[in-house]
């Protein structure tokens, strides 16, 4: 199986990225993994996709470590791929990510990607799924019972409204801004700042005002899906508990990462998974994460789940192995079938 990771620059990867554990893994089962940066693509005179790529030289490493070490170094092999030759290309850029300055690297495994699935590559996750998926709005189009008390709007008024509505305590960020950026926890005696904060998140656009979920400022539980359901490998489920500390500086929401523990996989977790699995399978995508609140989900991150590590530490399983898995068989699928499937029913199946 030859498989390529394209990601936003392979020297910016970590060691506890999932990206490196996926890439090794496969490497160990004896597949290709190629990494493929955001400025590696080429559309050919041919209409084929090429690639410069990079690819670690051993044939089996004992850590991700050691792994990463060999594809940053000049070891690493570097080759242009004709990527329409690819049996898997994962799309596991994070579009957020890029800088003003690098705006254009935003879409690009997006846009090609839709080429290479022309010529039959599996590429994951669907890339018109991810095209929908590229700012907060997507979210919205999840069940309501699923997702906080939302109102996304320019208006000073109607976020005023909606502040007075919740109580006084609401959360703001922009609706184009990555997850991390811009937030801000509105509080009931701090509404004298508001006008202030919505002129700020206007530059950038529209606002998000989002019910405040008090059991948010201790934490959340990471829960990965795979092909639309729970991943579980071994009878163990994929999920962890990101632990936070809430640093207040004036009106901005800081959440800086405390312990990663163990969690426990609830009925409600699985119920939330549950309900938001059909618009997730129909829209292609194979491998996500879910940050659960409560009886809530805060995020859905379809562009490049991280974190498989952790649950692996406390599973006691390596959870990249039933991700390869699950990419060998859909490899076999279309062999079978000569290829004859869309991508995006491919993407779940």
């Amino acid at each position: 199986m030859r498989i390529a990771l394209f990601v936003n620059d392979i020297m910016t990867q970590e060691v506890g990225f999932t990206n490196s554990r996926l890439a090794m893994t496969a490497i160990n089962r004896g597949h290709e993994a190629w990494i493929i940066n955001a400025d590696g693509f080429k559309y050919d005179k041919d209409d084929r996709i090429r690639a410069i790529a990079k690819h670690a030289p051993k044939k089996s490493y004992k850590s991700a470590a050691s792994y990463l070490a060999d594809i940053q170094s000049k070891k690493a092999l570097t080759e242009e791929i004709c990527v329409d030759d690819l049996d898997i290309l994962l799309l596991r850029s994070d579009p957020s990510q890029e800088t003003a300055a690098r705006s254009w690297a935003r879409n690009v495994g997006i846009n090609f990607g839709r080429v290479a699935m022309r010529h039959g590559v599996i590429v994951l996750n669907d890339p018109n799924g991810l095209a929908k998926a590229t700012n907060k709005m997507y979210f919205q189009l999840f069940p309501e019972e699923v997702r906080p008390r939302t109102i996304i709007t320019r208006s000073k008024a109607a976020v005023k409204q909606f502040a007075k509505e919740e109580g006084g305590n609401i959360v703001l960020k922009s609706l184009q801004a990555s997850s991390s950026q811009g937030v801000f926890l509105v509080k009931k005696n701090e509404l004298s700042n508001l006008n202030q904060i919505v002129d700020a998140l206007c530059e950038e656009g529209y606002i998000i005002a989002q019910e405040y979920l008090p059991e948010a400022a201790k934490g959340d539980t990471r829960l990965f899906l795979m092909n639309g359901q729970p991943l579980r490998y071994k009878g163990k489920v994929a999920a962890f508990r990101r632990e936070h500390i809430e640093e207040e500086g004036g009106t901005g929401l800081h959440q800086a990462a405390g312990n990663v523990t163990q969690t426990e996989v609830t009925d409600d977790m699985l119920e939330l998974a549950e309900m938001v699995r059909p618009k997730l399978v129909q829209d292609g995508m194979f491998f996500v994460r879910l940050d659960i609140v409560g009886k809530k989900i805060m995020e859905i991150n379809v562009f490049s789940p991280g974190g498989l590590g952790s649950a692996q530490k406390f599973a006691g399983v390596n959870f990249s192995h039933a991700v390869i898995d699950a990419l060998e068989r859909k490899v076999d699928y279309m062999k079978y079938y000569r290829r004859n499937f869309d991508n995006i029913e491919m993407a779940t199946l």
